[in-house]
C-alpha cells in the first residue's frame, strides 16, 4: 500500500482499544501517525505501539484535526458525543458501540457478510454486536447456499463483554469464593465466579433483554432479510474471554450435513474444529486470541427435517469487536474510501 493514514484510537486504554493496538501492529496497517485518546480519567497513561511508548490524550474538541481514520470503542455515549464532531472535522469513524448501529444511514457491517455495504458510508460504520459478529460469520455461509426460515441462538457469553474490569472482578470473585469469603459484585448485577445468569442489560415488555434484541435487528440488517426470523437468550457464563453459541437453524430445505460441513470448512473467517471420536468441539480456551470463529459439532435436528444444529466459540474481544473494526478500516483502504 503507498498510501498511509492517520489514525486516532478513541477508547484507546480499554481491553478493546488495547487490542486493537495490537493489530494495526501485527496486520502493518498502513499507519503515518497514531493518537491515543480516551476519558481525562486515563490521560496521561502510555500504552506500548511497537518499539515506541505512545501517551493517552484526553479526547477534546480538537483532537480529530488531520486525523483520517477513528476506530471508537468507548461506549454509546461518548460515540454519540464525539462521532459526528470526527466527522465534521474529516474522519471516518467505525464505531464499535451500539449508538449506530440500527441508524439506516450508517452501514453495519461484517466484513465477511456485506463488505459492499462500506461504500455507503457517510463518515460513521457501525461495528455489530459480539454475539451477532460471530453468529453472522459462521451462519452466512450456510444462508448463501440455501434459504434460511428461522435462527434460534443460545449465547454463553464471557466477562470480556463487559470490559477489562469485569474480567478482573471475575477473578477477585473466584479467589473470594476459594478462601471462603463471599464475592462481592459491582460491574455485574450478581457474582459471576462459579455462576451464571440471564444477560443483565434491559429488558422489554416481551421479555427479550437488550442484549437479545441486538442479535435479532441486527442480522435482519446485515443480512438485508428482514424477514428473517430469529430469536435469542443471552447468558453472561464465568469465563474469562471468548464467547460460545449454540444455534439451531431452520431451512426451506433439508440440508445435508456433509454439505455444511464442507461449507463452514472453506468459509472466510471460520474454522471448523471437529473430533466426534474424542468429543472435542470448540472451547473458550481454544479460541482466546484467535482469529477465526470456532465452528464444530455440526449436526442434525433431530426435531425438524429441515434443522441443523452448531456449536461455535469466538474471541468476543478480537473478531467479536476489534478485529472486525480494523478489517473494516483495511476495507477502506483496500477501496480508497479514507
Amino acid at each position: 500500500m503507498s498510501k498511509s493514514y492517520r489514525v486516532a484510537i478513541l477508547g484507546a486504554t480499554g481491553a478493546v482499544g488495547t487490542e486493537l493496538l495490537e493489530l494495526l501492529l501485527s496486520r502493518d496497517f498502513p499507519l503515518s501517525e497514531l493518537k491515543l485518546l480516551a476519558s481525562p480519567r486515563s490521560a496521561g497513561n502510555s500504552l506500548r505501539f511497537g518499539g515506541e511508548q505512545l501517551t493517552v490524550e484526553a479526547v477534546g474538541d480538537r483532537s480529530f484535526d488531520g486525523v483520517d481514520l477513528v476506530l471508537a470503542s468507548a461506549g454509546g455515549s461518548t460515540s454519540k458525543q464525539w462521532a459526528h464532531k470526527a466527522v465534521a472535522a474529516g474522519a471516518v469513524v467505525v464505531d464499535n458501540s451500539s449508538a449506530f448501529r440500527m441508524d439506516p444511514q450508517v452501514p453495519l457491517v461484517v466484513p465477511e457478510v456485506n463488505p459492499e455495504a462500506v461504500v455507503n458510508h457517510q463518515g460513521i460504520i457501525a461495528n455489530p454486536n459480539c454475539t451477532t459478529i460471530l453468529m453472522n460469520v459462521a451462519v452466512w455461509p450456510l444462508y448463501q447456499v440455501q434459504p434460511l426460515r428461522r435462527i434460534v441462538v443460545s449465547t454463553y457469553q464471557s466477562a470480556s463483554g463487559a470490559g477489562a474490569r469485569a474480567m478482573e472482578e471475575v477473578k477477585t470473585q473466584a479467589r473470594a469464593i476459594l478462601q471462603g469469603e463471599t464475592p462481592q459484585a459491582e460491574i455485574f448485577p450478581y457474582p459471576l465466579a462459579f455462576n451464571l445468569f440471564p444477560h443483565n442489560s434491559p429488558i422489554n415488555d416481551l421479555g427479550y433483554c437488550e442484549e437479545e434484541m441486538k442479535m435479532i435487528n441486527e442480522t435482519r440488517k446485515i443480512f438485508g432479510d428482514d424477514k428473517l426470523r430469529v430469536s435469542a437468550t443471552c447468558v453472561r457464563v464465568p469465563v474469562l474471554r471468548a464467547h460460545s453459541e449454540a444455534i439451531n437453524l431452520e431451512f426451506e430445505q433439508p440440508f445435508d450435513v456433509a454439505k455444511a460441513r464442507d461449507v463452514l470448512s472453506q468459509a472466510p473467517g471460520v474454522k471448523l474444529v471437529e473430533d466426534w471420536q474424542a468429543n472435542y468441539f470448540p472451547m473458550p480456551i481454544d479460541a482466546t486470541g484467535c482469529d477465526p470463529v470456532l465452528v464444530g459439532r455440526i449436526r442434525q435436528d433431530l426435531s425438524h427435517p429441515c434443522g441443523l444444529e452448531l456449536w461455535l466459540c469466538g474471541d468476543q474481544v478480537r473478531k467479536g469487536a476489534a478485529l472486525n473494526a480494523v478489517q473494516i478500516a483495511e476495507l477502506l483502504v483496500s477501496k480508497d474510501l479514507l
